[in-house]
């Protein structure tokens, strides 16, 4: 049953063009290679890589089109995770977490009112001042995907240690 949910709800967002966020374990990943040209090969990408040595830093995948960016580093207050409390235009994020526990903030863009200083098309981000209206979160080999309308703060602190992940960046 949750097979055919799953599945009703992937080609009601591939067909209508409305997205919503999806959170989910990467053992699951091939349910979501339809919902975007490259999620396939992004997700190929993350099944190919040795996630447990991947050194921190910026990987093409498929020229502007697909990268993956590590990072492996202490988590944020919420407080400090606000301060960038983001969505992007030009991009969907997949965002893996490898180790550690991840937090992770979360409001539809159609909730939000109060930007701080607008969109820079440069850096394909937008800032808000506003707060989630959720928080979940990620732990070793589940990963999230943010369409351009989720709002989201990432790399909240859990308990010790790092949070090592890898956002890949998928261009629509």
């Amino acid at each position: 049953m949750y097979g055919a949910i799953q599945a009703a709800r992937t080609s009601y967002i591939r067909t209508s063009n409305i997205y919503t966020m999806i959170i989910d374990s990467l053992q699951n990943a091939q349910k979501y290679h339809s919902v975007h040209p490259l999620f396939a090969k992004a997700f190929e990408y993350i099944a190919g890589t040795d996630l447990a040595t991947i050194e921190p830093g910026t990987y093409e995948i498929q020229g502007d089109e697909l990268k993956a960016i590590v990072s492996d580093k202490e988590g944020k207050s919420r407080e400090e995770a606000l301060e960038k409390f983001e969505c992007h235009r030009k991009h969907i994020d997949i965002q893996v977490c490898i180790s550690g526990v991840e937090e992770i903030g979360w409001k539809p863009i159609e909730k939000c009112d109060t930007d701080k200083g607008g969109y820079n098309d440069a850096k394909d981000v937008q800032f808000w001042d506003e707060k989630p209206d959720m928080y979940f979160n990620l732990t070793d080999n589940q990963f999230v995907i943010l369409f351009p309308e989720d709002v989201h703060a990432p790399m909240i602190g859990v308990g010790e240690g790092n949070i090592k992940k890898m956002v890949i960046k998928v261009k629509i």
